[in-house]
């Protein structure tokens, strides 16, 4: 079980989303064509640090952790807020057994930046150039017994300045 959900989680750090939701022969084509340059300022050298919490609460209140859980910065360009759109529906979380498969263009990857979280949730990036960025990460679990997945992936919108004081703070909920 554990084998699964890591390889739900490279899949997910890799294309970005989980094909749980459709079969991978009808992926959702993205509009908006993939921009380098858009996306160029995730390269530069910079001196923002985000600092952010990732968790999921469940209907019963339970607080479940990202821990462990690739967490991907991606620059906010045309391209990525028509990929995000269709990721996550609309939404800021889609649930486990809900992600569309939507092929990214080779290149996106090249263009953002991953870290993994603690145990507890927490992660940092440090070295972020300013401008506009989704966090996104996905949290999944199996109640016992059960055989489908539980949680889903998420992401929250950050914007770093260079001008900041300190880190700047995000919580990752998907809410």
């Amino acid at each position: 079980m554990k084998t699964f959900a890591l390889a739900a989680v490279a899949a997910l750090a890799l294309a970005g989303c989980s094909s749980t939701g459709q079969p991978p022969s009808d992926p959702v084509v993205s509009s908006a064509p993939f921009d380098a340059a858009a996306a160029a300022f995730i390269k530069k050298p910079g001196t923002g640090t985000i600092q952010g919490h990732a968790f999921l609460k469940t209907p019963s209140g339970e607080i479940k952790h990202a821990g462990g859980e690739l967490v991907r910065l991606v620059p906010v360009t045309a391209y990525s807020r028509n990929r995000f759109a269709q990721l996550y529906l609309g939404r800021k979380f889609v649930a486990a057994g809900s992600i569309p498969n939507v092929a990214p263009d080779p290149k996106y990857a090249e263009y953002t930046r991953t870290t993994k979280a603690e145990s507890t949730g927490r992660f940092l990036f440090e070295g972020v150039a300013p401008g506009a960025y989704y966090v996104a990460t996905q949290n999944f679990w199996r109640k016992d017994g059960e055989i489908s997945q539980q949680g889903g992936a998420f992401y929250e919108m950050v914007t770093v300045t260079g001008k900041e004081d300190g880190p700047v703070k995000v919580v990752v909920n998907g809410q």
